[in-house]
């Protein structure tokens, strides 16, 4: 008698859960002398190896136990990148709790609500940290017991009362080999957005689009995290699961350098020098201010490879810079906390490879072609497909296995997700015909003058592209002629020739109509921009110092009459 054979399919495959603990054990076993090296706060560089690694976590894990931590629940970090960073991202979801990374740079108020709104049981904190923790769990109607993480051997001080000395919890603590069963569906990282427009929004990521993310940041079209790097996340590793890397380095046995806290050019190239860190990744300003230093200062990178930039639009001139100048290979990323957060990776296909300098450093510009598992499309504002030619803009919108689906205790009726299963990302993008995804804007930083639309992220990079700007940022202002016109806010290299607002109008004209160019007034020179709390230049704070000037303008001129 004939059967079918889907009748027969669900039985051939094994059922193995895709977890975290999963990723431990494997750089456990197969790659147990790989380093982990840890930049302290003294700048002392601590070193640890794989095997080292899983000792310290079954300890954490039995700790966590002990601090009567259950599945379910939530265990909050307020830390730097570190090795005691990377022992609670394996040690809180291989017991079936929920690692809830806060944002160090948020608001205090923001802190005590997302800390409130996690349900965390317990937080643990560096200890450079520790009284940004402790003024926001006072204020908590049921506050966390409070661990305290050294940023060396040893604490400095002695932990408050109440508190746990974490290193002295670890030591208490058996290595016992204890991993529950867990399902891949079950909840294991809790991450908040910025905040930038209300409260924080929650994310709460599974294990299997946890595994599945870092497995496809681990593709060679990807991120291509690979057993021969040595790979430095300068990425925090309190915000976005530091793009998936300290699990894509688990899995492919890619050494980890972290740099603590000390992330600014200097301590940054001495890292790369002394660790030998063949990748970095990091949002577009460390690069910047990385290869403008190292323009003036000598230290020896020769190890550096290539750098993943994301967070933000990278501008051409860093691009040319890197690679051109210092032969470092610039990989552009896109992505977003609510897409775990890789979407995009900017790998050029086998045909654009010889093309010419020009063409391929303007294709390195944009944020590229969608990871695997990541679908995209652009829509117009009635939800209706645009063409994929490059020149047609709307909305982006994404779907897939590590894209978020509703946020954590909220209506999935949020608006910033379709009824048929899309997440409105809020940026405006066009996609062409090869796939490569170019970001043009956040739909809220557009410029609308005279009924057009202008880029805030276009004449950025053209301003950046003058060789005495190291920085720009390009917001709205009101303009009764034109309804809106661009104002920008530009940060000079402190080597670079005097230059004035006309001489950068005139560079804009290069790329710009007459109509689209700010006024020289509204060209303002600054010695550095707002940042949130993810390091995104906040455009927030710079439209409200246009509002406060025109509000002084019209005060002075009411009182003049």
């Amino acid at each position: 008698m004939a059967h079918s054979i889907g009748k027969f399919v669900p039985g051939l495959m094994m059922d193995s859960q895709l977890t975290v603990p999963t990723i431990l054990q494997r750089a456990a076993t197969v790659y147990p002398q790989t380093t982990i090296q840890s930049r302290c706060a003294d700048l002392t560089v601590a070193t640890h190896t794989n095997a080292h690694l899983y000792e310290r976590v079954l300890r954490l894990m039995s700790a966590l136990t002990q601090l009567g931590i259950r599945p379910g629940d939530t265990v909050a970090s307020f830390a730097w990148n570190s090795h005691r960073h990377l022992e609670l991202y394996y040690a809180v979801p291989s017991i079936g709790a929920v690692l809830h990374t806060v944002n160090i740079r948020l608001f205090p108020d923001q802190r005590r609500y997302v800390l409130e709104h996690g349900e965390a049981r317990v937080v643990f904190a560096d200890e450079s940290l520790l009284a940004a923790v402790i003024e926001a769990v006072e204020g908590m109607a049921n506050p966390p017991e409070v661990v305290v993480m050294p940023e060396g051997p040893t604490l400095t001080a002695d932990v408050p009362c109440g508190a746990h000395n974490y290193e002295a919890i670890l030591a208490a603590s058996n290595a016992d080999e204890q991993f529950p069963n867990i399902s891949e569906n079950s909840a294991a990282s809790l991450c908040y957005t910025s905040g930038t427009t209300g409260e924080p929004k929650g994310v709460l990521y599974s294990h299997r689009s946890l595994y599945l993310h870092s497995l496809t940041c681990c593709m060679a079209d990807s991120l291509g995290v690979r057993e021969s790097e040595t790979l430095m996340p300068v990425v925090p590793m309190f915000h976005a699961n530091a793009w998936g890397l300290p699990y894509s380095a688990g899995m492919t046995g890619a050494a980890l350098v972290f740099p603590g806290s000390h992330i600014a050019a200097r301590p940054v190239a001495d890292l790369i020098e002394r660790c030998k860190v063949n990748c970095g990744a990091g949002v577009p300003t460390v690069w910047n201010l990385l290869f403008q230093h190292l323009l003036h200062h000598q230290h020896d990178i020769s190890s550096l490879k290539r750098v993943i930039c994301g967070g933000a639009a990278a501008p051409r001139a860093l691009i040319e810079l890197t690679e051109q100048q210092f032969g470092v290979e610039f990989l552009h990323a896109w992505g977003m906390t609510e897409i775990s957060p890789v979407g995009s990776a900017c790998v050029l296909k086998a045909a654009d490879l010889h093309k010419p300098l020009e063409e391929r450093i303007t294709l390195k510009t944009r944020q590229g072609l969608p990871v695997n598992g990541v679908e995209m499309r652009i829509v117009d504002d009635a939800g209706s497909d645009l063409p994929t030619d490059g020149n047609h803009f709307g909305e982006l919108v994404v779907r897939g296995p590590w894209v978020a689906k509703q946020y954590f205790k909220r209506s999935p009726e949020d608006p910033e997700f379709t009824s048929d299963g899309w997440f409105r990302t809020g940026d405006v993008a066009s996609i062409d015909a090869s796939g490569y995804m170019l970001i043009t804007d956040r739909s809220k930083d557009m410029i609308k003058s005279r009924g057009e639309w202008i880029a805030s992220i276009a004449m950025e990079n053209a301003l950046a592209s003058h060789p005495s700007v190291l920085e720009a940022a390009v917001v709205a202002r009101p303009d009764e002629l034109r309804g809106e016109a661009p104002a920008a806010f530009v940060v000079l290299k402190q080597e670079a020739q005097p230059v004035r607002a006309i001489q950068l109008i005139s560079h804009l004209r290069n790329s710009f109509e007459r109509w689209q160019l700010p006024r020289s007034k509204d060209i303002h020179f600054v010695g550095a921009l707002p940042r949130t709390s993810v390091g995104k230049i906040d455009k927030k704070v710079l439209r409200g110092q246009i509002k406060d000037a025109a509000n002084t303008s019209q005060e002075q001129l009411a009182s003049s009459d």
